[in-house]
């Protein structure tokens, strides 16, 4: 019987894509699931839905609730993390409510920039805490990490626990193909692709359709002159606040199409929010606060879904398209599975520095993970990447040295951040959102409010 961990449990929807997704597989369906979360009301929505899953499925699975992690992680094989220290309130509105005072707008705040910075501060020690315990009560586990900022949190946990095994995990390759065959009426299962990058700053370096009749046809002229005709993006089909013209308008310039969303992708460069551009927010439909806003709509649909599962009636067992059972299963069997995944860089990609955390297509099976090598990413997405690699390094230098300074660095480095704010306001608002988040950050982190 495989034990699978759940660290963040309360994560309920996602939690259910997986224990659902990893039913599917024979070698998996008496697993074990183990379920912490510290939310207690959350837990228990959690573990009766797993419990539905189970019985849609007719496994032979188990589920079981922990409040204490030690216990919870005790024997086990995988541990999926998916959490957010601080929660949407009070942290996530600090994130938001103090730069926007500075003039900083944001559309999602998680992976760079301020917000991303911020994140990690509070992110990375319960991280490294998961880790420990790991390396004491299951240390052969392998570390399922879907936490945001994700090449942060990777970059770090491997950096102060290098003998852990853990992967992080996004889904930015499979929705970005989902919006390909929405764009371009190509089928998914009919495209070849190659990705390589920094987490939602990689980029879709060949991008194919197989012929029925043989050989390959380039997507890329489609992808061009759609855009430049006005006909492509379509209306897109996940991000509905979004139109995604920020990733045309960036393969446009830059010949490559992002994996990551339009609204996230438009915080990560200093080219799309501009205090005093409003012109370019409007013409690429720029949702500024958006996560804020999509967080108050989760939280009021949230009570309704619960009773919902907490009802009579079943659950339907629908497989998603996250990589977490795949691989699972691919260990557990030694069929190999492929998937894109986020590693400390020790030679996969030697155009970008080592030890920082990138993505590139990876396969595993009962011997581990073994990452692709990539060399081909033109300059100027090497360049690009950079720009984020800065501000990860800065925030992982602090965690790792506690050093305040580093914090204040990694925040004027940020290329959005720099290109709307000055030095003085850029070391002024840190402080304020150290003081703002108090014990939410390390001791070493934090900052008095001013009288």
């Amino acid at each position: 019987m495989t034990k699978i961990t759940f660290i963040g449990a309360g994560s309920t929807i996602f939690m259910k894509n997986i224990v659902g997704d990893a039913l599917h597989f024979p070698a998996l369906a008496d697993a074990r699931f183990a379920l912490i979360d510290i939310d207690p009301v959350r837990l228990e929505e959690s573990g009766i839905v797993a419990k539905k899953l189970i019985e849609a499925m007719e496994a032979p699975a188990v589920v079981e609730t922990y409040s204490d992690q030690r216990a919870a992680l005790e024997g086990a094989e995988f541990v999926v993390v998916a959490f957010q220290i601080g929660g949407y309130k009070p942290c996530t509105v600090t994130d938001f409510e103090i730069p926007r005072q500075y003039g900083l707008r944001q559309t999602i705040g998680d992976t760079l920039g301020i917000g991303g910075i911020m994140r990690g501060l509070r992110t990375v020690p319960h991280l490294w805490k998961i880790a420990a315990d790991m390396a004491e009560v299951c240390p052969d586990a392998l570390m399922l990490q879907y936490v945001n900022p994700m090449a942060i949190n990777t970059w770090a946990l491997a950096e102060r626990y290098p003998n852990v095994r853990q992967v992080g995990l996004c889904h930015s390759v499979q929705n970005t193909l989902e919006e390909f065959s929405h764009d371009l009426g190509v089928p998914v299962d009919a495209m070849d692709y190659h990705v390589a990058g920094v987490n939602h700053v990689a980029f879709f370096l060949h991008l194919h359709e197989r012929l029925q009749g043989g050989g390959t046809r380039d997507l890329y002229p489609a992808l061009r002159a759609g855009y430049a005709a006005g006909t492509l993006p379509n209306p897109p089909i996940f991000h509905d606040r979004c139109p995604n013209t920020v990733r045309y308008e960036v393969m446009k310039h830059l010949g490559y199409f992002c994996t990551e969303s339009s609204e996230h992708l438009a915080e990560y460069v200093p080219w799309f929010i501009k205090a005093h551009r409003p012109d370019l927010i409007e013409t690429f439909g720029i949702p500024l606060d958006e996560y804020p806003t999509r967080c108050e709509e989760q939280i009021a649909a949230w009570a309704s879904q619960a009773e919902a599962f907490k009802g009579g009636e079943g659950i339907d067992v629908e497989k998603s398209h996250e990589f977490a059972a795949d691989m699972m299963n691919a260990a557990v069997t030694n069929e190999p599975f492929e998937f894109y995944g986020n590693l400390a860089n020790t030679g996969q990609i030697p155009q970008l520095p080592m030890g920082a955390a990138v993505e590139t297509p990876c396969v595993i099976d009962a011997s581990g993970i073994r990452a692709a090598t990539v060399t081909d990413i033109p300059p100027q997405l090497v360049a690009l990447m950079r720009t984020q690699i800065n501000v990860q390094e800065l925030t992982v230098r602090a965690l790792l040295d506690e050093n305040i300074e580093h914090i204040h660095h990694a925040a004027m480095m940020d290329p959005h951040t720099a290109a709307e704010l000055d030095l003085g306001q850029i070391r002024a608002m840190v402080d304020d959102l150290l003081a703002a988040h108090g014990d939410w950050l390390p001791a070493w982190a934090r900052r008095r409010k001013a009288a």
